[in-house]
């Protein structure tokens, strides 16, 4: 079957997790540029996450872009990246009020390895559709991104309860990493 039902779908929901996320943004009753120094976990949160969402709708884009037809397993497999993308603003919300705490970023981290894990079964479930001579499998290669920043979220997440700011510097570093899009598609496909 086609793929744009899977990606329009796909789209609206990550459209959804963004605005759920900015509607959790509550203004100051403050005047003044000071009233927003409190603020500054949770737009911070904010900015973190919404960088996460970009990153996933990008790679997402690219890689429905490098696929010709999907099936079922496909169809679940992003229903459960999905999933997973849909409790970053229940996360973000955690860590911004409670100040980057332990728990709150140990469970972001987890939340952001089983997107990781989600989007890795995605890619493979895709892969295993087209086949290893396919556009994605020579773009994907050996895929050292995906697994380094799996890794990463693995070390961070008890990393959290020993000292946070090390955890949330980790989801910074994976987060620029991926910042850049991954040009490993693009390229295949022109």
């Amino acid at each position: 079957m086609g793929k744009n039902r899977l990606e329009a779908f796909s789209d609206g929901v990550i459209a959804i997790v963004i605005t759920i996320m900015v509607l959790e943004l509550r203004a100051p009753s403050g005047t003044d540029l000071s009233a927003l120094l409190p603020l500054w976990p949770v737009l911070l949160s904010y900015v973190l996450s919404f960088i996460y969402i970009g990153i996933y709708w990008n790679n997402h884009h690219h890689m429905l872009h490098a696929t010709e037809h999907v099936g079922g397993a496909v169809l679940w497999a992003n229903l459960h990246l999905l999933f997973w993308l849909s409790l970053v603003p229940f996360v973000t919300r955690w860590i911004g009020e409670n100040h980057f705490a332990a728990g709150p970023m140990a469970l972001y981290g987890v939340v952001l390895l089983m997107a990781a894990v989600a989007y890795t079964i995605l890619q493979n479930a895709i892969l295993a559709r087209h086949g290893s001579d396919s556009l994605l499998a020579a773009a994907v290669g050996s895929d050292v991104k995906g697994k380094l920043s799996l890794l990463m979220y693995v070390l961070a997440i008890p990393l959290a309860f020993l000292n946070p700011a090390i955890a949330g510097a980790i989801y910074v570093l994976v987060a620029l990493v991926w910042l850049v899009p991954d040009r490993r598609i693009e390229a295949r496909v022109k």
